[in-house]
């Protein structure tokens, strides 16, 4: 793909700003943890996979510049860097996966000179990222066989190569598919209330030369009774050892219109994306936002009279049992979950 959301170039971070597109296709070079933080938190880079290589090269601008030459010293400054890393978003467990990746990295080389250990650091970094560049692939591969020639196939929020390294999730098994000469028409959802789906999804599926349609988010139930979809399919910030998943908001609505439809809703994540240390969604935090996102058309035009009460939360849980299946860098994983996650994401 010609469109790299995060990587490493000049000794800086280089990100997409995703809040200028699609109007314009903005890069900024971030050598600053500070300044990471924000764009992490202003959602200038977003995406559970994106945020995992994030929080890595996060860590190593937080203590690249770190004078000593002491493991003590060193690792009280890794420490103050990851945990204001982790304070940015709290839903993705990519995020935090990528900082307990940095840190196991340095850990494993405390014996080693203080400037091996920030070189370790980084190069894990860089292996995050080749990773998921090729776990997106392995999605996109295993999901595309979930799809026929002709498949209309609706989505919500951004799950494709701007949420990703370089393939996406959902919309690598889309990618994928039309690789193959599937043709694919797909219904965005727009998803207020920061409209990933219109501003994001449309904008790479159009430059990729995919069939898409924008569609207001309340217009999924008519299409489906209307029998213009044949599957959903979505990305996950964080799946819990039953396959309780969370996804932007509006997920849950989708998962609730499908079993009513008899349609499948496929979930699309990379191994990284589970937490089993969850029994199941009830214990997934999930993100309150600014009450402004809400109030104002991105941030901008109010449309809601001052003063009016708002609730804004990032992300819902979609419990398992609406899943139909949940497409994986290790396959495609169907109920029942308890046993079916571990077992595949074993390899076994």
């Amino acid at each position: 793909m010609n469109i790299r959301t995060i990587d490493w170039k000049n000794n800086k971070v280089r990100i997409i700003d995703q809040t200028k597109l699609p109007q314009r296709l903005v890069y900024l070079n971030l050598d600053k943890i500070e300044d990471l933080w924000q764009a992490i938190k202003k959602m200038q880079v977003r995406g559970a996979p994106a945020l995992g290589a994030a929080a890595a090269l996060g860590v190593y601008l937080g203590v690249r510049n770190y004078p000593g030459s002491d493991w003590p010293g060193f690792s009280r400054k890794l420490n103050t860097a990851a945990k204001y890393i982790a304070s940015s978003r709290p839903t993705a467990i990519n995020l935090f996966w990528g900082i307990e990746k940095a840190c196991a990295a340095a850990q494993e080389n405390n014996k080693k000179p203080v400037f091996k250990i920030k070189q370790a650091i980084l190069e894990e970094a860089k292996k995050i990222m080749r990773e998921d560049a090729s776990s997106c692939r392995k999605i996109g591969d295993y999901g595309s066989r979930l799809l026929k020639s002709g498949s209309r196939v609706l989505t919500i929020c951004n799950a494709g190569i701007l949420a990703t390294i370089d393939y996406g999730t959902a919309l690598g098994v889309i990618y994928s598919a039309c690789d193959q000469g599937k043709k694919v028409k797909v219904f965005s959802c727009e998803t207020r209330p920061l409209l990933q789906g219109s501003r994001l999804s449309c904008w790479e599926l159009n430059k990729q030369g995919v069939d898409v349609t924008m569609i207001a988010d309340n217009t999924a139930a008519s299409l489906m009774a209307g029998g213009k979809v044949d599957a959903v399919i979505a990305g996950a910030d964080r799946i819990a050892a039953n396959g309780d998943s969370a996804n932007k908001i509006g997920t849950l609505n989708l998962a609730v219109l499908c079993r009513y439809h008899k349609l499948p809703f496929y979930i699309a994540a990379p191994q990284s994306t589970f937490d089993l240390k969850l029994k199941n969604g009830r214990g997934i935090k999930i993100e309150m936002r600014d009450w402004q996102e809400v109030t104002r058309i991105l941030l901008k035009k109010t449309v809601a009279p001052e003063g009016a009460a708002v609730i804004n939360p990032a992300f819902d849980v979609t419990p398992h049992e609406l899943i139909s299946a949940i497409i994986t860098d290790k396959g495609v994983i169907r109920m029942p979950y308890v046993k079916n996650i571990r077992k595949i994401l074993r390899g076994k």
